[in-house]
């Protein structure tokens, strides 16, 4: 008679047999040799071998075969029996493994543990809800990376992996994101090959190059390091900006590509906004700047709350776009303030003179107008006076901008700052620029 363990019902229990003397009086052994026909197959190494830390997950299994039931509720022992059900296909166990560790209360060291285990075609289907929880758990956790970076550090791939293949995750930057990863990966994995296979092909694809500065992107592509492929990571920036520049076609070209439908192209939960810069001068004394904010992104910022862009470069020198909620003290009103700030170092920072124009998207006719109407100011930056701007850009009470619909074009807000350097200060003397 044929006995089916693979689902629950009327199952004799063995229970009686297990364990007893009127049974268990043999011992029985087991050869397991190479077969000489085509037609068979061989067991995998890790059948023929059983580890020493499996007795324990064997004998459990045995007693589920003949009881129907485990005597552990303990985690890692759940996953070797799972293991081991899943190397000698018991499928009953498979399924009951899953759903006592499922009720278990997740914590980091278990869902690490879930992530870590190897896990084969067979049992996929069986443990994949456990697996999806333990990644939600760890992305939900350490969601603020930047907070939790020195813990991150110590995690294993799998779980490097689950928490920076997630789009919810928030970080100051995506330039912030490749850098950790490659600070983990040189940590982790001191010989050269390994650490150049891991990270070309485990890490990188999980980097956003898309939403990478400019000169970030710059300095990979130039960079001489041996543990990276360049001509894997030139291949992910291609792929990367080609859908940033034509993301319609991209997306058809991905979709028609099974394995390029995961595709990580979204914008994370950034700290600092990316911007798009257009420089027009090859000193780098010109340029346009636009910064994209959505309506909750804006509505957040009420009543004092800011938003900065991610930094670029004029004339050598750092600035960024500084977004805000500001205060009128003397009316107690609220308005849009928009911002220029230079990013003071003692080392190489220098006083500018500096042309700025702000502008914004505005239906119906989608063109960038002028705001305030025709404002241009020209304000000189000195490491005493830092951030200058708009304090009240589009001219209207707050409560009236988040509600207007012709700035919020698909519930985003276009900015576009326009920039010239017109004078760099050095020291005492004055340094005059062609603009």
């Amino acid at each position: 008679m044929d006995l089916d363990f693979s689902s629950w019902g009327a199952v004799p229990s063995f229970e009686f047999a297990f364990n007893s003397e009127n049974f268990s009086d043999r011992v029985l052994q087991l050869e397991v040799v190479p077969c000489d026909d085509d037609g068979g197959e061989s067991l995998p190494d890790s059948a023929r071998t059983p580890k020493e830390k499996e007795e324990n997950a064997v004998m459990e299994l045995l007693g589920f075969m003949y009881r129907g039931k485990l005597t552990s509720r303990e985690p890692t022992l759940l996953l070797d029996i799972l293991m081991a059900a899943d190397k000698f296909e018991v499928l009953s166990c498979m399924r009951h493994c899953s759903q006592l560790l499922s009720r278990l209360r997740m914590n980091t060291e278990s869902a690490l543990l879930y992530l870590d285990h190897p896990c084969s075609v067979l049992m996929v289907a069986e443990v994949q809800c456990m697996v999806g929880a333990a990644k939600e758990f760890l992305t939900d956790k350490y969601k603020d990376v930047d907070k939790f970076g020195h813990e991150v550090m110590n995690f294993p791939l799998a779980g490097i992996e689950a928490i920076f293949s997630s789009t919810d995750i928030q970080v100051e930057s995506e330039d912030h994101v490749y850098r950790f990863l490659l600070k983990w990966v040189r940590a982790r994995y001191l010989e050269l090959e390994e650490r150049r296979d891991i990270l070309s092909c485990r890490l990188l694809p999980l980097v956003r190059f898309n939403h990478m500065a400019c000169t970030t992107v710059q300095e990979i592509l130039a960079c001489t390091d041996d543990d990276i492929d360049h001509e894997k990571v030139s291949k992910l920036i291609t792929k990367a900006l080609l859908h940033k520049a034509y993301p319609t076609v991209m997306e058809g070209v991905l979709s028609a590509n099974l394995f390029r439908t995961c595709w990580p192209f979204a914008e994370r939960g950034y700290k600092t906004k990316p911007v798009k810069v257009v420089v027009f001068d090859p000193n780098f004394l010109e340029a346009i700047v636009y910064l994209g904010l959505t309506r909750e992104e804006c509505s957040r910022l009420f009543p004092l709350g800011k938003i900065w862009s991610q930094t670029f470069y004029l004339a050598g020198q750092e600035f960024r776009l500084v977004a805000t909620c500001k205060m009128d003290e003397i009316s107690n009103s609220y308005s849009f303030g928009l911002y220029v700030e230079l990013l003071w170092m003692p080392e190489r920072s220098k006083s500018v003179m500096l042309a700025f124009q702000f502008a914004a998207r505005k239906e119906p006719t989608g063109k960038f107008i002028s705001q305030p109407n025709n404002y241009l100011k020209i304000c000189t930056f000195r490491k005493d006076d830092l951030t200058l701007g708009c304090d009240d850009v589009f001219e209207m009470p707050w409560s009236t901008f988040v509600a207007d619909d012709s700035l919020f074009i698909n519930g985003v807000l276009h900015l576009r700052a326009d920039l010239t350097v017109l004078e760099i200060y050095g020291g005492h003397d004055m340094v005059s620029q062609q603009s």
